[in-house]
């Protein structure tokens, strides 16, 4: 057909155009080619005419004369969207397809019109459609053949009216992230992905997130697939995450960042993980996204990573838990009969519609099922009669192993025939096979297997990994009968990209295989894929650039052997993978990893080696930093006593395990233990290894940190400052630990009352944990609660309030209400709500702190006495005024108790008894406790730290209600300046000095 160029079909300047006459259409297509019907329509309602989608399905009609036939009785104009999926809708021959089209048009003539989406052939009577082709053209050209093919006017292409349309369906998505390839033999699920279109477009704003359940097999994340496709028009951005672990997810997130147009982190993917989150919740440099996440079976692996904002979330899972979270769920059933038939015929071109319909029974409508043994038999000259007489004779016999008994019973002993055929007749693909199951289940990382150590390759692969083309020849059969999928680097050539990436293979398969293979098999794959696992390792966890390349290996540790392994080498590289999981704040998957490897290598190696020794140090941290105080203290102390009377105390083994069990008792409240062993450590490490040297530093940070809870805090912060310094210098400014020393000396300054020096560090603390560790990272929202809290005390309410809920709710998400890290941001943010917000919800949020405390620490500890005193505040704030002094009184006798009269938390305490003493009529009592409370806080923290003004400002009030009046006067003056000189004049504790309003204090749990 020649068309003229564009100039040519410009209009006459000096004829105006006239506006067409509106006209319906109807426009029918299969559901496979919806960007392009939809981008029709919307071009012709641009033009002035009104047209409904109608979506091709002979299947749910009597046959294909009457399903076209009632297009016709719409009264609308016909056109009729063709590619090869609508003549493959249903099962029908091109003859009778012929015979259908030559009727209709003969019936309703001028009627009908067709555009083509393809360069197959088609059946001949597509010729009575005039069909125009808009395969390969711009949207120009494609606007202008529709135009013309239905006869309207052509010259005001390109037209908008302001209203947005979909994106032309030859453009991609301005990003488009390692979606898999479409598969071209998807077959139905149209009501399925239709009630996906509908629940996200439905939901509300915000909250657009809908998880697809199905058995493993069924289809899920082609369904899902076939929907990125189907709607990208709709979308600027589609990003593929496969979420079968949490390490693999987080680090497809991140690199969403780069793709966006949002600066690289520095040297890790925490930055890029928050400010991917970020972009997309303002919906900035895209407003219209879908994010799909894979196979996520563990919601606690994703919830804290779920974008919002305006875009689409789809979830695939097994997991019906996703219900709960704030999901909409969408199940995915097996196949319909008609389905199957349809899928088995496009699969398998040589089976009638009768043995398409007699393997589906036999198979269930298993979608898995059907695609590998139908792949299979496309190739195949077995008789369909032949192959069910086959799979009913082994499943009589038993011969196929049953995986789960969530999966068909057909579907082991179709896979077991399928396995037999390529044992027989495919020796290289079943070889590659046998390895790959020796990786989780899921993404095969293919270029670890390309790096792989030629000394250790197995005999039986060797030819095949050194041969490139048998390689590829046993990979492309793998894929040809659907055991496993490829999916290729989104990255340009240049920047290592463009080729094939990873290996997808479904769990069911990997479980079959795995069953099916001899320990004599299975011994050198396991052994062989462990060496690539090692030689993979970077070597150095505690380097944050390196991340990603752990995140990568962590899922293959079990099922590869490694956690078995009696290789040094391999052991080695076990230690670095829980090392990493504890510095990047994964504690429960250390924690579980490290509890069966522990069982292990005590059975293996013996009780006193070195690297079971090496192991119980992760495993004290994971338990530590999971609130598992007792049973950390127990392992960290055996091996203390051990090491100690072994080696003495002085060697820097025993030191190291000393060190680790100095940890677990700041925990746990011994502080004055603590100290003992911190000084004694840092004293020796300095005498050993010299005062600049990472482990003395260590040291120097842990006994400031004691320092600390004993109330030193000048103390504490000198030393944390120089070992900021030092680290600085030794390790560098970006290094974790660097930033950890910022943050305590940002607290440091805090608690010694220096306000807003504390915020400025914090500030810029804050940023660069973000930066390297990421926004979930302990350590990151540790430098953020901080911040919170120096906001509050810098008299920023809002700010404080805002970040204070903002890291309470991350931590819950992310680790638990009941994780300690968690009751403490929520004791210092209930603290805020009775101040400043909803006294209820702080009332409803302290009495799940103390409980959380009380259970994990006992009545005794520090914790659980001084947030039993938070409550007491909001009792007060609520009227409940005995109940609160006797909450109180019981706070300040608990906190003498367990650190004595001079610690500052017991300073605290007493502080607020005053006020419930004076508030119930207890006057001489109060005013009593207040002159010794200001004696004790100026000669510990000094006169000018807030808590000595505070004291001052409280004996002024408790000396008014007795009616001592001038030296009321003289103690308030003197608080308000002291006040004013400190924090400022507009500060609130001053203000509200000023105001005579008594001060209380917060009991504050420090990390």
């Amino acid at each position: 057909m020649t068309t003229g160029s564009r100039q040519d079909r410009e209009p006459a300047a000096q004829q105006p155009p006239q506006p067409p006459q509106p006209q319906r259409f109807v426009i029918s297509f299969a559901g496979f080619n919806r960007p392009w019907a939809v981008w029709i329509a919307h071009r012709l309602e641009e033009h002035g005419h009104r047209v409904a989608l109608q979506r091709w399905d002979p299947q749910n009609s009597s046959g294909i004369d009457q399903a076209l036939d009632d297009l016709a009785r719409s009264g609308s104009r016909v056109l009729l969207v063709l590619s090869e999926r609508y003549f493959s809708a249903g099962t029908h021959t091109d003859e009778q397809w012929n015979t259908a089209l030559r009727a209709v048009t003969d019936r309703h003539p001028d009627r009908f019109a067709a555009v083509c989406l393809t360069d197959a052939p088609l059946p001949s009577a597509v010729a009575v459609l005039e069909k125009t082709d808009l395969w390969g053209l711009d949207a120009y050209e494609a606007e202008y053949r529709v135009l013309r093919r239905l006869e309207l006017p052509t010259d005001r292409i390109g037209t908008e009216t302001g209203r947005r349309g979909p994106r032309f369906p030859n453009d991609p998505p301005e990003i488009w992230g390692r979606v898999p390839r479409r598969n071209p033999r998807f077959t139905g699920r149209n009501d399925v992905i239709g009630t996906l279109r509908e629940a996200l477009v439905e939901a509300p704003p915000g909250a657009s997130t809908v998880t697809l359940l199905g058995l493993s097999g069924v289809g899920k994340t082609q369904v899902a697939t076939e929907y990125a496709y189907r709607f990208a028009s709709e979308y600027d951005v589609v990003w593929w995450v496969p979420a079968e672990d949490r390490p693999t997810l987080r680090e497809r997130l991140a690199d969403l960042a780069p793709a966006l147009g949002l600066p690289r982190g520095a040297g890790s993917y925490g930055e890029q993980i928050r400010a991917v989150l970020e972009a997309l919740r303002r919906g900035n440099p895209y407003g219209r996204w879908l994010m799909v996440f894979d196979g996520c079976d563990n919601p606690d692996d994703l919830i804290d990573l779920l974008p919002s904002g305006a875009g689409d979330v789809i979830i695939t899972s097994r997991n019906r838990e996703w219900a709960a979270r704030h999901t909409s769920l969408v199940e995915v059933p097996l196949y319909a009969r008609p389905e199957s038939i349809t899928f088995i015929r496009r699969r398998a071109l040589r089976l009638t519609a009768d043995e398409a319909d007699q393997l589906a029974e036999a198979l269930e409508d298993y979608p898995l099922a059907l695609d590998q043994t139908a792949g299979w038999l496309a190739d195949s000259p077995l008789p369909v009669g032949d192959y069910l007489v086959l799979l009913q004779h082994r499943m009589d016999s038993r011969e196929a192993v049953t995986v789960s008994e969530d999966y068909p019973l057909p579907f082991p002993t179709a896979l077991a025939i399928l396995l037999n055929n390529v044992r027989e007749n495919f020796p290289d693909a079943l070889a590659l096979l046998r390895l790959f199951v020796f990786f989780a289940p899921g993404p095969v990382p293919l270029r670890l297997l390309r790096e792989f150590p030629a000394d250790d390759v197995p005999e039986q692969l060797a030819g095949l990994i050194n041969d490139q083309i048998r390689w590829n020849a046993a990979l492309n059969k793998l894929v040809q009968f659907s055991v496993v999928r490829l999916e290729y680097s989104d990255l340009a050539v240049e920047e290592g990209g463009g080729g094939l990436e990873t290996v997808q293979l479904h769990r069911m398969v990997h479980g079959i295989v795995r069953e099916d293979l001899s320990e004599g098999e299975a011994e050198p794959l396991a052994r062989a894929v462990r060496q690539v696992l090692a030689a993979a390792d970077p070597g150095r966890p505690s380097d944050s650039r390196l991340w990603p390349r752990y995140a990568e290996l962590i899922p293959h540790l079990a099922t590869s052997g490694v956690l078995t392994s009696s290789n040094p080498r391999i052991q080695n590289f076990l230690l670095h993978c829980l090392r990493y999981l504890i510095l990047a704040g994964e504690y429960r998957t250390c924690l579980r990893l490290s509890e069966e490897t522990d069982l292990i290598w005590r059975a293996l190696l013996g009780e006193d080696h070195p690297k079971v020794r090496e192991l119980s140090y992760q495993y004290g941290e994971a338990l530590r930093n999971l609130g598992l105080f007792r049973r950390a203290e127990t392992l960290t102390r055996a091996r203390a006593d051990r090491l100690a009377g072994e080696r003495g105390d002085r060697d820097l083994e025993t030191l190291r395990a000393t060190s680790s069990y100095g940890g677990v008792l700041l925990c746990i409240a011994r502080f004055e233990p603590a100290r003992e062993i911190f000084e004694h450590c840092l004293a020796t490490y300095r005498e050993l290894l010299g005062e600049d040297d990472s482990t003395t530093l260590a040291a120097q940070n842990n006994l400031a940190a004691t320092y600390r809870l004993l109330g030193r805090y000048q103390h504490a912060y000198d030393l944390d400052l120089d070992t900021l310094r030092r680290r600085e210098r030794v390790l560098r400014t970006h290094h974790i630990s660097t930033l950890s020393s910022g943050i305590a000396c940002a607290m440091g300054l805090r608690l010694m009352g220096r306000y807003h020096e504390a915020q400025t560090r914090q500030e810029q603390g804050v940023k660069i944990n973000t930066q390297v560790l990421g926004l979930e990272h302990p350590q990151t929202l540790r430098a953020e609660h901080n911040l919170g809290m120096c906001l509050r005390r810098s008299g920023d309410i809002p700010g404080a309030g805002l970040r204070l809920r903002t890291v309470w709710e991350r931590a819950t998400r992310v680790f638990g209400a009941d994780y300690p890290w968690t009751l403490m941001v929520a004791s210092d943010y209930a603290t805020y709500l009775r101040e400043y917000g909803d006294v209820g919800e702080a009332r409803r949020i302290s009495e799940d702190v103390v409980r959380g405390y009380q259970s994990q620490l006992g009545l005794a500890h520090p914790y659980s006495i001084g947030t039993v005193g938070n409550l007491g505040l909001v009792l007060r704030a609520q009227g409940e005024r005995t109940a609160a002094l006797s909450l109180a009184e019981q706070a300040l006798v608990g906190m003498r108790g367990a650190l004595g009269d001079r610690h500052p938390w017991t300073l605290g305490c007493a502080l607020n008894a005053t006020g419930h003493r004076n508030i119930t009529g207890r006057l001489e009592d109060a005013l009593d406790l207040s002159r010794e409370t200001l004696r004790t806080a100026e000669r510990v923290l000094g006169p000018d730290h807030p808590m000595s003004l505070s004291a001052q400002i409280a004996l002024a009030a408790d000396l008014r209600s007795v009616r001592e009046h001038e030296e009321a006067a003289k103690h308030e003056d003197a608080g308000i300046k002291g006040l004013t000189r400190t924090l400022g004049a507009q500060h609130v504790h001053t203000i509200s000095a000023k105001q005579q309003t008594r001060p209380y204090w917060d009991f504050e749990p420090q990390p």
